[in-house]
Protein backbone atom coordinates (compact mmCIF):
# COMPACT_ATOMS: atom_id res chain seq x y z
CA UNK A 1 0.00 0.00 0.00
CA UNK A 2 2.83 2.37 0.83
CA UNK A 3 4.43 1.65 -2.59
CA UNK A 4 1.18 2.38 -4.42
CA UNK A 5 0.78 5.67 -2.54
CA UNK A 6 4.29 6.79 -3.53
CA UNK A 7 3.60 5.98 -7.20
CA UNK A 8 0.31 7.89 -7.08
CA UNK A 9 1.99 10.93 -5.55
CA UNK A 10 4.74 10.88 -8.20
CA UNK A 11 2.16 10.62 -10.99
CA UNK A 12 0.19 13.54 -9.60
CA UNK A 13 3.35 15.63 -9.36
CA UNK A 14 4.27 14.83 -12.98
CA UNK A 15 0.79 15.75 -14.19
CA UNK A 16 0.99 19.02 -12.28
CA UNK A 17 4.37 19.80 -13.91
CA UNK A 18 3.00 19.08 -17.38
CA UNK A 19 0.00 21.35 -16.80
CA UNK A 20 2.19 24.18 -15.49
CA UNK A 21 2.62 27.03 -18.03
CA UNK A 22 5.91 27.20 -19.94
CA UNK A 23 8.36 29.70 -18.53
CA UNK A 24 8.47 33.10 -20.27
CA UNK A 25 11.63 32.29 -22.23
CA UNK A 26 9.98 29.27 -23.83
CA UNK A 27 7.00 31.32 -25.02
CA UNK A 28 8.99 33.86 -26.99
CA UNK A 29 7.91 34.16 -30.64
CA UNK A 30 10.28 33.49 -33.50
CA UNK A 31 12.55 36.47 -34.20
CA UNK A 32 11.36 39.03 -36.73
CA UNK A 33 13.39 38.77 -39.93
CA UNK A 34 14.43 41.89 -41.80
CA UNK A 35 14.34 42.29 -45.57
CA UNK A 36 15.58 45.44 -47.30
CA UNK A 37 13.88 46.16 -50.63
CA UNK A 38 15.77 48.61 -52.82
CA UNK A 39 14.21 49.40 -56.18
CA UNK A 40 15.72 51.14 -59.16
CA UNK A 41 12.35 52.18 -60.53
CA UNK A 42 10.19 55.09 -59.44
CA UNK A 43 7.38 54.78 -56.94
CA UNK A 44 4.29 54.56 -59.14
CA UNK A 45 1.33 52.26 -59.77
CA UNK A 46 3.44 49.78 -61.76
CA UNK A 47 6.06 49.67 -59.05
CA UNK A 48 3.46 49.11 -56.36
CA UNK A 49 1.89 46.29 -58.38
CA UNK A 50 5.24 44.49 -58.43
CA UNK A 51 5.98 45.08 -54.75
CA UNK A 52 2.48 43.91 -53.80
CA UNK A 53 3.03 40.68 -55.76
CA UNK A 54 6.35 40.24 -53.92
CA UNK A 55 4.73 40.78 -50.50
CA UNK A 56 1.75 38.53 -51.26
CA UNK A 57 4.07 35.72 -52.30
CA UNK A 58 6.11 36.10 -49.13
CA UNK A 59 2.91 35.96 -47.09
CA UNK A 60 1.83 32.78 -48.86
CA UNK A 61 5.18 31.31 -47.81
CA UNK A 62 4.62 32.16 -44.16
CA UNK A 63 6.15 35.66 -43.87
CA UNK A 64 3.76 38.35 -42.69
CA UNK A 65 4.85 41.95 -42.27
CA UNK A 66 4.25 43.13 -38.73
CA UNK A 67 4.45 39.60 -37.34
CA UNK A 68 7.60 37.73 -38.33
CA UNK A 69 8.79 40.07 -41.09
CA UNK A 70 9.92 43.69 -41.32
CA UNK A 71 10.41 45.30 -44.72
CA UNK A 72 12.37 48.45 -45.53
CA UNK A 73 11.35 49.62 -49.02
CA UNK A 74 13.34 52.25 -50.91
CA UNK A 75 12.57 53.63 -54.39
CA UNK A 76 14.43 55.26 -57.27
CA UNK A 77 17.83 53.98 -56.17
CA UNK A 78 19.10 53.99 -59.76
CA UNK A 79 18.61 57.73 -60.21
CA UNK A 80 21.71 59.88 -60.40
CA UNK A 81 23.36 60.56 -57.03
CA UNK A 82 20.85 58.38 -55.15
CA UNK A 83 22.23 54.88 -55.56
CA UNK A 84 25.08 55.17 -53.07
CA UNK A 85 22.94 56.80 -50.37
CA UNK A 86 20.08 54.33 -50.83
CA UNK A 87 22.48 51.39 -50.70
CA UNK A 88 24.07 52.69 -47.48
CA UNK A 89 20.63 53.12 -45.90
CA UNK A 90 19.52 49.64 -46.90
CA UNK A 91 22.64 48.05 -45.40
CA UNK A 92 22.29 50.19 -42.24
CA UNK A 93 18.81 48.72 -41.78
CA UNK A 94 20.60 45.51 -40.78
CA UNK A 95 18.71 43.14 -43.08
CA UNK A 96 18.97 39.37 -43.16
CA UNK A 97 18.69 39.58 -46.96
CA UNK A 98 18.34 42.34 -49.55
CA UNK A 99 15.99 42.30 -52.54
CA UNK A 100 17.37 44.59 -55.27
CA UNK A 101 16.19 45.76 -58.68
CA UNK A 102 18.51 46.66 -61.57
CA UNK A 103 22.22 46.40 -62.35
CA UNK A 104 23.31 49.82 -60.94
CA UNK A 105 21.51 49.10 -57.67
CA UNK A 106 23.24 45.74 -57.15
CA UNK A 107 26.60 47.35 -58.03
CA UNK A 108 26.01 50.07 -55.42
CA UNK A 109 25.05 47.50 -52.77
CA UNK A 110 28.21 45.49 -53.38
CA UNK A 111 30.22 48.61 -52.59
CA UNK A 112 28.62 48.53 -49.13
CA UNK A 113 28.44 44.81 -48.25
CA UNK A 114 29.91 41.50 -49.31
CA UNK A 115 28.28 39.53 -46.52
CA UNK A 116 24.54 40.23 -46.70
CA UNK A 117 22.86 38.00 -49.30
CA UNK A 118 21.26 39.81 -52.25
CA UNK A 119 18.48 38.56 -54.53
CA UNK A 120 18.05 40.62 -57.70
CA UNK A 121 15.57 41.11 -60.52
CA UNK A 122 15.91 43.05 -63.79
CA UNK A 123 19.61 42.39 -64.18
CA UNK A 124 20.63 41.39 -67.70
CA UNK A 125 24.22 40.15 -67.35
CA UNK A 126 25.07 39.16 -63.76
CA UNK A 127 28.19 37.24 -64.77
CA UNK A 128 29.56 39.99 -67.01
CA UNK A 129 28.75 42.55 -64.33
CA UNK A 130 30.78 40.57 -61.79
CA UNK A 131 27.83 39.69 -59.55
CA UNK A 132 28.04 35.91 -60.02
CA UNK A 133 30.75 33.43 -60.98
CA UNK A 134 28.29 31.56 -63.20
CA UNK A 135 24.56 31.26 -63.67
CA UNK A 136 24.43 27.68 -62.38
CA UNK A 137 26.60 28.33 -59.32
CA UNK A 138 26.79 32.04 -58.43
CA UNK A 139 29.33 31.27 -55.71
CA UNK A 140 29.05 34.50 -53.73
CA UNK A 141 26.34 36.44 -51.93
CA UNK A 142 24.33 37.44 -55.01
CA UNK A 143 21.76 35.52 -57.05
CA UNK A 144 18.44 36.26 -58.70
CA UNK A 145 16.43 36.53 -61.88
CA UNK A 146 17.59 37.82 -65.25
CA UNK A 147 15.15 40.10 -67.04
CA UNK A 148 16.47 39.83 -70.59
CA UNK A 149 18.98 37.81 -72.57
CA UNK A 150 21.18 39.13 -75.42
CA UNK A 151 19.29 37.12 -78.07
CA UNK A 152 16.37 39.47 -77.51
CA UNK A 153 18.28 42.21 -79.34
CA UNK A 154 17.58 40.38 -82.59
CA UNK A 155 14.08 39.31 -81.54
CA UNK A 156 13.04 42.91 -80.85
CA UNK A 157 14.27 44.07 -84.25
CA UNK A 158 12.50 41.19 -86.00
CA UNK A 159 9.21 42.11 -84.31
CA UNK A 160 9.66 45.78 -85.19
CA UNK A 161 10.20 44.88 -88.85
CA UNK A 162 7.12 42.63 -88.91
CA UNK A 163 4.94 45.27 -87.27
CA UNK A 164 6.37 48.14 -89.32
CA UNK A 165 7.68 46.74 -92.64
CA UNK A 166 8.72 50.20 -93.97
CA UNK A 167 11.51 50.42 -91.36
CA UNK A 168 14.90 50.44 -93.12
CA UNK A 169 17.07 51.98 -90.40
CA UNK A 170 16.79 51.25 -86.69
CA UNK A 171 18.56 52.47 -83.58
CA UNK A 172 19.00 50.53 -80.36
CA UNK A 173 18.29 53.11 -77.64
CA UNK A 174 20.00 52.70 -74.25
CA UNK A 175 21.57 54.69 -71.44
CA UNK A 176 25.31 53.82 -71.16
CA UNK A 177 25.67 54.08 -67.36
CA UNK A 178 22.54 52.01 -66.79
CA UNK A 179 23.36 49.43 -69.46
CA UNK A 180 27.03 48.39 -69.22
CA UNK A 181 25.83 45.04 -70.65
CA UNK A 182 24.71 46.56 -73.96
CA UNK A 183 27.49 44.92 -76.04
CA UNK A 184 25.96 41.43 -76.50
CA UNK A 185 22.50 42.93 -77.13
CA UNK A 186 23.89 45.27 -79.78
CA UNK A 187 25.72 42.39 -81.43
CA UNK A 188 22.50 40.36 -81.61
CA UNK A 189 20.66 43.45 -82.91
CA UNK A 190 23.23 44.02 -85.65
CA UNK A 191 23.31 40.36 -86.62
CA UNK A 192 19.54 40.26 -87.13
CA UNK A 193 19.62 43.54 -89.05
CA UNK A 194 21.63 41.97 -91.86
CA UNK A 195 19.05 39.31 -92.60
CA UNK A 196 16.15 41.76 -92.24
CA UNK A 197 17.52 44.37 -94.64
CA UNK A 198 17.76 46.98 -91.89
CA UNK A 199 20.62 49.37 -91.25
CA UNK A 200 21.41 49.15 -87.52
CA UNK A 201 22.99 51.74 -85.24
CA UNK A 202 23.62 52.32 -81.57
CA UNK A 203 21.53 55.15 -80.11
CA UNK A 204 22.88 56.01 -76.64
CA UNK A 205 20.94 58.60 -74.64
CA UNK A 206 22.82 60.20 -71.77
CA UNK A 207 19.91 62.03 -70.17
CA UNK A 208 16.25 63.00 -70.59
CA UNK A 209 17.02 65.74 -73.10
CA UNK A 210 18.86 63.24 -75.30
CA UNK A 211 15.66 61.20 -75.69
CA UNK A 212 13.92 64.03 -77.54
CA UNK A 213 17.06 64.76 -79.55
CA UNK A 214 17.33 61.14 -80.72
CA UNK A 215 13.73 61.01 -81.98
CA UNK A 216 13.81 64.52 -83.42
CA UNK A 217 16.83 63.57 -85.54
CA UNK A 218 14.64 61.07 -87.42
CA UNK A 219 11.71 63.46 -88.00
CA UNK A 220 10.54 63.55 -91.58
CA UNK A 221 12.80 60.70 -92.64
CA UNK A 222 11.04 57.67 -94.09
CA UNK A 223 11.99 54.22 -92.85
CA UNK A 224 13.25 55.18 -89.38
CA UNK A 225 12.61 53.08 -86.28
CA UNK A 226 13.85 52.37 -82.77
CA UNK A 227 14.18 49.47 -80.38
CA UNK A 228 14.44 50.45 -76.71
CA UNK A 229 16.80 48.34 -74.61
CA UNK A 230 15.66 47.23 -71.17
CA UNK A 231 17.65 49.29 -68.70
CA UNK A 232 16.60 51.14 -65.58
CA UNK A 233 16.95 54.56 -67.27
CA UNK A 234 14.60 53.71 -70.12
CA UNK A 235 12.19 52.11 -67.66
CA UNK A 236 12.10 55.16 -65.40
CA UNK A 237 11.74 57.52 -68.38
CA UNK A 238 9.21 55.44 -70.27
CA UNK A 239 6.68 58.28 -70.47
CA UNK A 240 9.15 60.62 -72.17
CA UNK A 241 10.28 57.93 -74.61
CA UNK A 242 6.75 56.92 -75.59
CA UNK A 243 5.65 60.55 -75.95
CA UNK A 244 8.67 61.49 -78.07
CA UNK A 245 8.20 58.48 -80.35
CA UNK A 246 4.56 59.47 -80.86
CA UNK A 247 5.36 63.13 -81.41
CA UNK A 248 7.84 62.32 -84.18
CA UNK A 249 5.80 59.38 -85.53
CA UNK A 250 8.64 56.85 -85.23
CA UNK A 251 7.72 53.13 -84.97
CA UNK A 252 9.32 51.87 -81.77
CA UNK A 253 9.49 48.45 -80.13
CA UNK A 254 9.74 48.35 -76.32
CA UNK A 255 11.15 45.80 -73.83
CA UNK A 256 8.28 45.58 -71.33
CA UNK A 257 4.50 45.34 -71.67
CA UNK A 258 3.76 48.47 -69.66
CA UNK A 259 5.35 50.63 -72.38
CA UNK A 260 2.67 49.48 -74.83
CA UNK A 261 -0.08 49.74 -72.25
CA UNK A 262 0.97 53.34 -71.73
CA UNK A 263 0.80 54.24 -75.41
CA UNK A 264 3.83 52.64 -77.05
CA UNK A 265 3.43 50.82 -80.37
CA UNK A 266 4.38 47.32 -79.20
CA UNK A 267 6.40 45.54 -76.54
CA UNK A 268 7.95 42.15 -76.00
CA UNK A 269 9.69 41.15 -72.80
CA UNK A 270 9.72 39.29 -69.53
CA UNK A 271 6.73 39.40 -67.23
CA UNK A 272 8.29 41.54 -64.50
CA UNK A 273 5.57 40.84 -61.94
CA UNK A 274 6.34 37.13 -62.32
CA UNK A 275 10.03 37.84 -61.64
CA UNK A 276 9.10 39.63 -58.40
CA UNK A 277 7.02 36.63 -57.32
CA UNK A 278 9.84 34.20 -58.08
CA UNK A 279 12.33 36.40 -56.22
CA UNK A 280 10.14 36.15 -53.12
CA UNK A 281 10.65 32.40 -53.27
CA UNK A 282 14.42 32.87 -53.13
CA UNK A 283 14.07 35.32 -50.23
CA UNK A 284 12.09 32.65 -48.38
CA UNK A 285 14.72 29.99 -49.01
CA UNK A 286 17.53 32.23 -47.79
CA UNK A 287 15.61 33.20 -44.65
CA UNK A 288 15.20 29.48 -43.96
CA UNK A 289 18.91 28.80 -44.19
CA UNK A 290 19.93 28.31 -47.80
CA UNK A 291 22.79 30.37 -49.25
CA UNK A 292 22.76 32.61 -52.32
CA UNK A 293 25.91 30.89 -53.53
CA UNK A 294 23.99 27.67 -54.15
CA UNK A 295 20.84 29.16 -55.68
CA UNK A 296 21.23 29.34 -59.48
CA UNK A 297 20.56 32.54 -61.38
CA UNK A 298 17.39 31.95 -63.38
CA UNK A 299 16.18 33.24 -66.73
CA UNK A 300 12.64 34.52 -67.34
CA UNK A 301 10.03 31.86 -68.09
CA UNK A 302 7.04 34.10 -68.86
CA UNK A 303 7.03 36.69 -71.64
CA UNK A 304 4.44 39.22 -72.74
CA UNK A 305 3.84 40.45 -76.30
CA UNK A 306 1.54 43.47 -76.39
CA UNK A 307 0.43 45.46 -79.44
CA UNK A 308 -1.21 48.86 -79.15
CA UNK A 309 -3.50 48.87 -82.20
CA UNK A 310 -4.60 52.43 -81.53
CA UNK A 311 -1.02 53.68 -81.80
CA UNK A 312 -0.44 51.55 -84.91
CA UNK A 313 -3.38 53.23 -86.64
CA UNK A 314 -2.06 56.68 -85.77
CA UNK A 315 1.25 55.69 -87.37
CA UNK A 316 -0.57 54.38 -90.45
CA UNK A 317 0.53 50.79 -89.87
CA UNK A 318 -1.67 47.91 -90.98
CA UNK A 319 -0.72 45.04 -88.69
CA UNK A 320 -1.47 41.58 -90.06
CA UNK A 321 -4.12 39.38 -88.47
CA UNK A 322 -1.47 36.74 -87.87
CA UNK A 323 0.67 39.18 -85.91
CA UNK A 324 -2.33 40.30 -83.87
CA UNK A 325 -3.26 36.68 -83.15
CA UNK A 326 0.24 36.01 -81.80
CA UNK A 327 0.02 38.83 -79.26
CA UNK A 328 -0.85 38.14 -75.64
CA UNK A 329 -2.73 41.43 -75.52
CA UNK A 330 -4.05 43.81 -78.19
CA UNK A 331 -4.98 47.28 -77.04
CA UNK A 332 -7.78 48.75 -79.17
Amino acid sequence: MRRRRVIALLSAAAASEIARPFPAWAQQASPVRRVAVILGSAENSEGHTRVNAFQQTLQSLGWTEGQNLQLDVRWSAAEANRGEDQAKASVAFGPDVIFAEATPVVAALLQETRTIPIVFVNVSDPVGSGFAASLARPGGTVTGFISNEPALGGKWLQLLKEIAPPVKRAGLMFNPPAAPYVGPFLKSFESAAGSLGVEPRAAPVADRAAIETAFAATAGKAGEGFVVLADIFTTVHQAEIVASAARHRVPTLYPFAFFARNGGLAAYGADVVDLFRRAAGYIDRILRGETAANLPVQAPTKFEFVINLKTARVLGLDISSGMLASADEVIE
